[in-house]
């Protein structure tokens, strides 16, 4: 496990083509989309009115306050004739822009028709609302449910170089975190920002109508909160991106560590874990404090911007309902008007805060997506329907990089139920030989034949079926001993499960257990030992009856009476089926039909053990440094 190489620095990243790609997703969606958006209008129509019907409710009272100060029997134009006369020019002018009864008090009849109709306004807009969230967390969740499908089937085509070259834990963030991040980014901006701007256009409308030179003046703040916004969001979009990078780089290297915690114990390395989870750790940590910080600085920004442009508005709306150019209730309107208009764009530099964090995330969804593919299958494939096991190499050359030689022309046939043992030093391409065989990787040139058929020009998943692989790192799931077993076949029975088990001489040991078939294996099967494990992956292979057979090293983790019982097994499942037996330990391939011997992807040696050894090659050395040269040093 090396040093981190990343940095914080992001490269900047194509904002506006991840966005509409992003919004492309909610094609399936349109016409529930458009339901939101008629939903949105109503609701924001009605939200909108509110403040003015408010604003008659207040004018009612005022105006009953100002009628019950003057003497009943007088006409409102005597009234204002009256205060004209006394010099009070300003409250003539603000008397006469009322509706005055004087003497009366207030009409509370009217108000109470007015009150009604607001209740019955905002209930309504609140009804339409809920409406228009519940059709949107619909959408929402169906089209992460398709991105989800659309990740998952794309990890299903993605070639084997793609994850040997890169981190698991990097993969499983861009999986899970990255997509829930996305889900939250949809939920949490879509309606909101649908909300904002019929609102802010809305509410321009409204203070347009009331009042054109208050409109004129809470105009002017809108450059300034949106010059503020995109200053603020430009310097911390970069931040974001780094920290979900650095998310991806942390879960990897706490799923790699967890994985193999032991062997971190063992050679002493706790301590360096620990130190590149702290790095790791504090480049999270100050990516995601400078993300957050910067663009946490926008609201109370706008919040001054928008405080600003209410103290401009209760001034000037004041003297215009001093001077009666105004009624008080228009005013009051207009100063819930102010805050209704600053808030959708409080609530728009929330949402492009929100917004930079999930098109971070889309982009590393869309990298994944945008990967190279495994060449598809040809239409016209052959079809395997069941293979003999005949298998031929011919003048085959690979390479991982391009300018380092693997293999090169390599030739080797194989009749069926030929036992094949694969042997050399390490990096001599063993287990590349088996990656060509299944088409994990494709041959450069040259070409592998199954049944006389090119592989190349067979569906992977039909020649696939005809191989089982036991591997020295064993794999099984979270489940029952059954389950992990019946993984082998379709629909396997309950005979052939347990006849599989008792063929991998694993029957005894499952019975003794508490629960036999139906014990629970936990994560990495750590509750029974790894010789237990290798016997279960074995089972699986028998239960999968396939045409070659595939081991490497399949007895390594098995103790040496086991081994017996497994070589025996061995023979009766190889019976009439090829095998390919990737070996280190020299003394399990002694029966081996044919050993090849590998040196940098080249054959060097075949034959027999017997007929090897005599010649006294390549084969004669590597079995002379495992057998005779401790013998050598004992004596």
């Amino acid at each position: 496990m090396g040093g981190f190489q990343g940095t914080s620095d992001a490269k900047a990243q194509d904002f506006r083509g991840s966005l509409k790609r992003f919004g492309s997703r909610l094609h399936p969606e349109r016409i529930i989309v458009v339901v939101v958006i008629v939903l949105a209008f109503a609701s924001v129509f009605l939200a909108v009115l509110g403040p003015k019907l408010l604003g008659n409710a207040t004018n009612i009272i005022f105006d009953g306050l100002v009628s019950s100060q003057l003497p009943a029997g007088m006409t409102q134009d005597q009234a204002v004739a009256a205060l004209n006369a006394s010099g009070q020019t300003d409250r003539a002018g603000m008397v006469a822009a009322m509706t005055l009864t004087p003497g009366a008090g207030v009409d509370f009849a009217a108000l109470a028709r007015v009150l009604a109709i607001v209740t019955i306004v905002y209930v309504l807009s609140s009804v339409l609302s809920w409406g228009q969230n519940y059709l949107m967390a619909g959408v929402t969740q169906r089209t992460i449910y398709r991105l989800r499908e659309e990740v998952d089937l794309k990890l299903g085509r993605l070639p084997l170089r793609y994850f040997d070259g890169s981190s698991r834990g990097d993969v499983l963030s861009r999986v899970t975190n990255d997509i829930d991040n996305i889900s939250m980014t949809l939920q949490q901006t879509l309606t909101q920002l649908i909300t904002a701007v019929l609102t802010v256009v809305g509410v321009l409308a409204m203070m347009v109508w009331i009042s054109p030179v208050l409109a004129l003046i809470s105009l002017l703040t809108v450059p300034l909160s949106f010059a503020v916004t995109m200053v603020i969001a430009k310097r911390s979009q970069p931040h974001f991106i780094a920290q979900w990078k650095w998310t991806g780089t942390l879960n990897g290297h706490v799923e790699e560590t967890f994985s193999g915690h032991d062997l971190v114990k063992v050679f002493g390395h706790r301590r360096r874990s620990i130190e590149e989870f702290d790095e790791a750790n504090e480049r999270m940590y100050e990516s995601s404090f400078r993300a957050q910080f910067i663009s946490g600085i926008i609201q109370p920004a706008l919040t001054v911007v928008a405080n600003l442009n209410y103290v401009a508005i209760a001034v000037i709306g004041g003297m215009r309902v001093a001077t009666g150019t105004m009624s008080l209730g228009d005013v009051q309107a207009f100063i819930q008007y102010s805050r209704q208009f600053t808030m959708p764009i409080t609530q728009i530099a929330g949402v492009a805060n929100i917004l930079q964090s999930g098109i971070a995330s889309a982009e590393r969804v869309f990298e994944l997506l945008d990967e190279e593919e495994e060449t598809p299958d040809d239409p016209d494939a052959i079809v395997l329907v069941e293979s003999t096991g005949r298998i031929a190499f011919e003048d085959v050359a690979f390479r991982y990089v391009a300018d380092a030689p693997l293999i090169e022309d390599f030739n080797l046939a194989v009749e069926p139920g030929e036992i094949v043992a694969i042997v050399g030093p390490t990096g001599a391409g063993k287990t590349t030989l088996v990656n060509l065989l299944m088409r994990f990787y494709d041959v450069d040139s040259g070409r592998i034949l199954m049944d006389g058929e090119p592989t190349m020009a067979m569906r992977r998943d039909d020649l696939r079926r005809s191989f089982g692989m036991v591997l020295q790192d064993t794999w099984l799931f979270e489940g029952t001993i059954h389950d992990n077993i019946a993984y082998g076949a379709i629909d396997p029975s309950e005979a052939e499960i347990e006849a599989a088990a008792r063929a991998a001489r694993v029957d005894h040991f499952v019975r003794t257990l508490p629960d036999g078939y139906a014990t629970m294996l936990t994560e990495g099967a750590s509750n029974i030992s790894a010789g237990e494990r290798q016997l279960l992956t074995i089972a699986r292979a028998f239960l999968a009856d396939p045409a070659v057979l595939i081991l490497d090293e399949a007895t390594s983790s098995v103790d040496t009476r086991t081994e017996v019982l497994i070589q025996q097994a061995m023979a009766e499942l190889r019976h009439g089926r090829t095998s390919f037996v990737i070996a280190h330990r020299l003394s399990t391939i002694r029966n081996a039909d044919v050993i090849v011997v590998l040196e940098q992807g080249r054959i060097v040696e075949q034959g027999t053990h017997e007929a090897l050894i005599e010649a006294e090659g390549a084969y004669y050395r590597l079995y002379q440094s495992q057998f005779e040269a401790p013998a050598d040093e004992g004596a």
